[in-house]
């Protein structure tokens, strides 16, 4: 799939924007809108922009793309950071809001996302109405990080993943998951990243963040300064 590539000069702004238009659509449609938080530093502007905007909060699903394996008060944690950008400012029911169990094994917490989401999809594959992902400067994305075993993983949607490089163990969504989604956007600050970014868009690549592509969905890299 060809992706949409947006160069913005107001990345929070068109950000905060594709999402409530992504949640309007996913409202009027289907009644809920499904929308997947991505970690590290990229969005937490756009979560706090977000948590001021009207959204009918009560037809909003959240979930996570990945997790480092601390208790949910650990400052890694992604889901503290969602946290406090985002969930405790906005009126979302707390059943709404899924989080990964870094605090738990591995193992047992990957398969008690991946039971949950399948759960609420009548046993089949969660579709997401948005996932928004970012990219390492390893490109890698979620926590699917070069040469880990998650990479080649078809069949499960949430997996463990042991990523030597920072001695730790993660758990992410994998590929299946991903490309289930009805929109994935990559919100990336491409300053530094710029070598990278050529390569991904390439289409030869390598990268983990290469490999994603919607299978019945669209497919955004909104690139900030």
């Amino acid at each position: 799939m060809k992706p949409d590539i947006i160069h913005s000069n107001s990345f929070v702004n068109d950000a905060v924007a594709l999402i409530e238009n992504a949640a309007t659509e996913a409202i009027a449609a289907r009644g809920t809108f499904s929308l997947s938080l991505s970690g590290g530093n990229t969005p937490k502007p756009v979560y706090e922009a977000l948590a001021a905007r009207p959204l009918d909060w009560s037809k909003v699903i959240i979930t996570f793309g990945d997790e480092r394996c601390v208790p949910p008060d650990d400052e890694q944690s992604n889901y503290l950071m969602a946290r406090r950008t985002l969930i405790d400012l906005i009126p979302i029911p707390a059943e709404n809001v899924l989080r990964m169990k870094g605090e738990i094994d591995p193992a047992d917490a990957a398969k008690e996302y991946e039971a949950d989401l399948r759960a609420r999809a009548g046993g089949g594959v969660f579709r997401h109405d948005l996932i928004l992902l970012g990219m390492g400067p390893d490109g890698h994305t979620a926590s699917l990080f070069p040469g880990t075993p998650a990479l080649a993983e078809r069949e499960r949607l949430v997996v463990e993943n042991y990523v030597p490089k920072m001695s730790m163990w993660r758990i992410t969504f994998t590929y299946p998951m991903l490309d289930a989604a009805r929109h994935v956007c990559f919100l990336v600050n491409s300053a530094g990243k710029d070598d990278v970014l050529d390569e991904v868009f390439s289409g030869t690549s390598d990268y983990p963040c290469a490999a994603v592509n919607p299978m019945d969905g669209k497919l955004t890299w909104l690139l900030g300064a």
